[in-house]
């Protein structure tokens, strides 16, 4: 069980545009502007350098998947610039969760293509 002094923060990975050619991410991003990044948002308890690696690495835990597959195979680098702000402050895993979902919607209406679960 988690601590509730446990830190949790929002990150998100730039992901290969052939991601695209996957009908389901095509789907949820009805809006995508030609051009415009493809992202994963999610949030953690880890540092986000942490969280990428264990996404890259397609990390498992028995039977539970700790990674997003897009994120495992389409992931090219964290964005910094998208969540380092929001990171200044000390989220609860709610605020987290609250703020993964607020920021995949702000930056879909950017014209981003994102996946976020």
């Amino acid at each position: 069980m988690k601590s509730t002094n446990t830190k949790y923060s929002i990150y998100v990975i730039e992901l290969n545009p052939k991601v695209l050619k996957i009908k389901k991410f095509r789907d949820k991003n009805p809006d995508f502007i030609a051009g415009k990044p493809c992202v994963y948002v999610g949030y953690t308890s880890l540092t986000p350098e942490e969280r990428f690696a264990e996404h890259k690495a397609g990390m498992r835990k028995g039977s539970l998947r700790w990674h997003n597959p897009y994120a495992k195979k389409f992931g090219i680098r964290l964005k910094p610039r998208l969540f380092n702000h929001q990171n200044n402050q000390k989220m609860t895993q709610q605020e987290a969760i609250d703020m993964e979902i607020e920021k995949a919607r702000r930056l879909r209406k950017r014209g981003y293509a994102v996946w976020q679960n």
